[in-house]
This record gives C-alpha cells, structure tokens and sequence, in this order.
C-alpha cells in the first residue's frame, strides 16, 4: 500500500537531467518507492509509451529522491512529470487518538534530520513523514514547499501523482497549478501499490498512444480498472477544465 498516513529512506545522489538539443518534449518518472517497492516492468513500459509519443525521458529513482530535487524540479523544462511515490494525509499521535493534519504530503526518500532543510521546516514547508511503524522517518514536502521553494516555473507541465490521497484535499494540486503546471491527475484515496501501477500505464497509454482528452483518458481508465479494488480510491484530474484538451495541448 502506498501510505497515507505518516515511507522510505536512503542517502542520496542527484542525477542530472538530460540535454535536449534537438527540442523534443521532455518527461521525467520520480520513482521515490524504487528503494524498497521497485517495479522496473512500471518503469520499462511506461518510458516505452513516453518515448513512442515522442518524450525524452530521465528517470529519478530512490536516493535521488531529496527535497533538493523537488526544489529544483520546475527549472528542469519538463512537459510531463510522473510522481511513483508515497503520499497522502500525515496523521499524528495525542493520547489514543490519530490526528490527521488537513494538508497533502509527497515524500521524498532523504532521511529526516531537524539540522536540515532549517528554514524551509519553520516556514512548514516540511514534514517529518514515514509510511508506518518500522519505516524510517523521512521529509515530505507540501503545499507552502511547492510555492515558496521550487526553483522557477513549470511550463504547462502535466503532473500525475500516482499516491495516496493526492486529490483528497487540492492543496497540492493547486499548488503545482499556481506554479505553472496544466494539469494534476491523482487519486482521491487510498491506492494499492499493484492496482495504481497498472492503472497508471493504461492513464499514459490513454494520454498519449491513443491521444484521448484528459477527461476521457480519466473515464477511460476508470472504466477498464476500476476504482482501487481495496479502498476505493478513484482517478480525477484539477483543475476541472484542463479535461477538456489532450495531452500535446496542454503543454504547448
């Protein structure tokens, strides 16, 4: 299960992203559950998909998952960028009782430490995050981080987070739109890590080899997978009119 509630660990090591000379569109896959959840049949079909489109995709995988990645993400000219990781609602424990802080979380793969990231933690940018007991605590970022400490402006970039709860609340959503993003297309529960695989490839198949609007690549997918057969968690997309336009139109 990919958690929603307070997911991964390691050190980390920034891959650069690829030059693009020739001016073909870009993609990146963030593949923050690689560490621990690796599904490299995910990774093989799904860049297969992006490249047949026309992508040049670079691959981010574990320990290259840091908050200096996030951060550094909108300067990276991406048309279409794929979160595989951890997400959702971060709760925390008073007297017996969880208590779910009303903010979306994506969780990237660097140890947690409180002599890290200073600033941006008392701006409550970050968060202590872990999937469940026994997972080591990592940062996540939200919201004020997707706003205030993003390097630049995405350009009408296309996002899909494939976590939990990534449409339960838009704050995030509308976080990415502020910064430039054309699209958001995410779960609104809880997702297995098997089913949100799966149905994300059919998403990108829908996206670009059939080239189908994002409304019909959303009722598409739905219709052929299914809500998450655990939870019930259903595809959606932010904001409500990017539906109406295909894929190659929204990042123009």
């Amino acid at each position: 299960m990919i958690a929603g509630i307070v997911a991964l660990v390691c050190v980390y090591v920034i891959n650069q992203p690829s030059s693009n000379s020739l001016g073909e569109p870009r993609a990146a896959v963030v593949d923050q559950l690689y560490s621990l959840q690796p599904n490299q049949a995910f990774i093989d079909e799904t860049t297969g998909i992006l490249q047949a489109y026309g992508f040049e995709v670079d691959i981010y995988q574990g320990n290259e998952v840091t908050v200096d990645l996030y951060g550094r993400l909108p300067s990276y000219g991406y048309e279409l960028i794929i979160f595989r990781a951890h997400a959702g609602l971060l709760g925390h424990q008073e007297d017996s009782e969880i208590v779910v802080t009303p903010a979306t979380s994506l969780f990237t793969n660097e140890p947690y430490s409180e002599t890290k990231h200073i600033s941006e933690q008392l701006n409550g940018e970050l968060a202590r995050a872990r999937v469940a007991e026994g997972y080591p605590v990592v940062f996540a970022i939200g919201a004020r981080f997707t706003k205030h400490s993003m390097k630049g402006q995405f350009d009408n970039t296309v996002v899909i987070m494939m976590g939990c709860r990534c449409l339960c609340l838009t704050d995030l959503a509308q976080a990415f739109i502020d910064k430039g993003a054309s699209s958001y297309l995410a779960w609104d529960g809880l997702v297995g890590l098997d089913y949100v695989d799966d149905a994300t490839i059919t998403l990108i198949e829908k996206l670009c080899s059939e080239e189908l609007t994002i409304e019909a690549a959303v009722a598409e997918t739905m219709a052929e997978k299914g809500p998450d057969p655990n939870y019930g968690a259903v595809l959606g997309y932010y904001p409500s009119q990017s539906g109406n336009e295909t894929l190659e139109q929204l990042i123009e």
